[in-house]
């Protein structure tokens, strides 16, 4: 190929739609690219994918692709910015304590690593391994270990989910450093450039495994089974943490203690620390054969093409208040998310290949402080807390106080009928036939029939015979928020403690959740060089 090709396609970007069959035919993309171009396919010497997204507006589908041509190696590794070595801290006397090992803990041991720092973290839960049997015992006994169970141990809420790794906080970190962190850990390259990328359920937890032993291999530390009952506080500034056999000392604690961490939440308000009442979300998880939301998305089966199991998104306004689709599963199961025996709460996850039967996704109500307004006088900041226990209370009670999870269909959630025989359903622990008229407050649950309505004039079949309501989806972020300054991001009032991530209220989810634990570890980091 001569010179003047190679000037015209070298690290050239190009986007093209291609139809899902031609997706990893690298001959299709070449004469596509080389058509869009007006060059000969031959002069093509390398594309490299930028990034990638399916369009199921489109009859059939086509994926958007947008692609890099003949890049060299060098200009691909500034576009992909991996983030710069793990120091040796071994030998080191400056450490931090972080509380918590989710997703905002690791990235922010890993972050510290960069610094130069000594990362100390104490997780209530057990490792991923130990952490499995904890899990199993919920649908084998129906026990529920409170602090190891799919919210709280390593990895946090993030190991034993979806995965996803789709965020709309863009301008707040760097989203590819996240990325190219997993994908050296063992994530799918496609991540970097998929749309809406997804890890799956079971492959995360080999990921989270090789985190962890790239920060010990480095001389950082992890505690399981290591739960902080306190803080040690002096004239406002931090001095350390107190867990049930020790006193950890240090100038710096990163708190990453996840959206459900309610026994942390209360220990802040006994010690007077400065915290807040937030607005969540609440509703249900409704559950679908995959096979149905595949033709209500393609108009036929993802069994018989090349497309994905289909996944959707969807909002609506009622009565001034959002109902919208949270955390969406294709070909995943619905988990029980519940982190005290005498409550129930549901969640989501999907295998990496997201090929089960059902698909099923959080459909909730905005939350907001008029309706924990009665909690108030007794409970402060506490009050939207409470309040979401009580609901979750109550989803027990109508479960049968065994962890199965009260159910309706939908159809006859909106006439407001008891429903005859429930279609199967993922939920392990089982479901129980119930009326969640009963179990939700009525303006949570008024607000989602109206959505319902809606929804089923654009998804036709969306609320019918098939579809299964269950309650409680009641975890969809922290109901508290942990003041912290915006220019120092420590606690407003307390010096050298750092809230970070869903628990405190400034994440939403696996991705943003890593960019604030990297954020506050950069804070923490530059004040150490300084």
């Amino acid at each position: 190929m001569d010179s003047y090709w190679i000037t015209k396609l070298k690290n050239q970007e190009v986007e093209i739609t291609v139809v899902p069959e031609a997706l990893n035919d690298d001959e299709i993309l070449r004469k596509k690219v080389a058509g869009k171009l007006k060059v000969d396919p031959r002069n093509i010497q390398r594309i490299d994918i930028l990034r990638m997204s399916l369009d199921a507006r489109k009859k059939p589908p086509i994926y958007r692709v947008r692609l890099v041509l003949n890049a060299e190696e060098a200009w691909l590794n500034d576009w992909r910015n991996p983030p710069s070595a793990l120091q040796n801290v071994k030998s080191g006397d400056r450490s931090v304590i972080i509380i918590g090992f989710g997703p905002a803990g690791m990235f922010a041991a890993l972050e510290l690593l960069r610094h130069g720092i000594r990362p100390i973290v104490l997780e209530r839960g057990s490792s991923v391994r130990d952490r499995r049997r904890d899990v199993v015992k919920i649908f084998r006994d129906r026990e529920v270990d409170p602090d190891s169970n799919y919210c709280f141990g390593e990895g946090g809420a993030g190991t034993f989910s979806d995965g996803k790794l789709y965020t709309r906080s863009k301008k707040r970190g760097n989203i590819r450093s996240v990325l190219n962190t997993l994908v050296e850990h063992g994530a799918d390259p496609a991540i970097m450039y998929d749309a809406r990328p997804h890890i799956g359920t079971n492959k995360l937890p080999g990921i989270v495994e090789n985190i962890r032993e790239s920060i010990e291999s480095k001389g950082g530390e992890v505690h399981f089974n290591t739960k902080v009952i306190d803080l040690i506080i002096e004239n406002n500034v931090i001095q350390g943490v107190q867990t049930e056999d020790k006193d950890w000392m240090a100038d710096d604690v990163i708190l990453a203690t996840g959206h459900s961490a309610r026994d942390i939440f209360r220990m802040l308000q006994r010690n007077g620390v400065k915290i807040e009442a937030k607005p969540f979300a609440l509703g249900v998880r409704i559950e679908h054969p995959q096979d149905l939301i595949d033709r209500i998305q393609y108009r036929c089966s993802s069994k018989d093409t090349a497309l994905p199991p289909a996944a959707y998104s969807i909002v609506r306004q009622v009565d001034r208040r959002g109902v919208f689709s949270f955390c969406m599963c294709p070909g995943g199961i619905i988990a029980p998310a519940m982190t005290g025996s005498n409550e129930v709460v549901v969640n989501g996850w999907s295998p990496s290949k997201r090929n089960g039967e059902y698909a099923n996704s959080g459909f909730v109500v905005q939350v907001e402080p008029e309706d924990w307004q009665s909690f108030d006088k007794e409970h402060g900041p506490l009050a939207a807390m409470h309040f979401q226990s009580l609901i979750e209370r109550s989803a027990f009670d109508a479960g049968g106080s065994d962890l199965s999870a009260p159910a309706q269909i939908a159809s006859d959630f909106i006439k407001k009928r008891t429903s005859g025989k429930l279609p199967n359903c993922s939920y392990i622990p089982g479901i129980k036939n119930s009326d969640l008229w009963e179990v939700l407050p009525e303006y949570i649950a008024s607000r989602l029939r109206g959505a319902l309505v809606h929804f089923d004039k654009r998804m036709r079949g969306y609320a019918g015979e098939n579809a299964v309501m269950v309650g409680v989806e009641s975890r969809t972020s922290s109901p508290v928020r942990i003041p912290r300054d915006r220019e120092s991001l420590q606690h407003e009032e307390i010096r050298g403690l750092y809230p970070v991530g869903e628990g405190a209220g400034y994440a939403g989810g696996i991705m943003s959740a890593a960019i604030d634990g990297i954020s506050v570890a950069e804070k923490i980091g530059e004040r150490y060089c300084k």
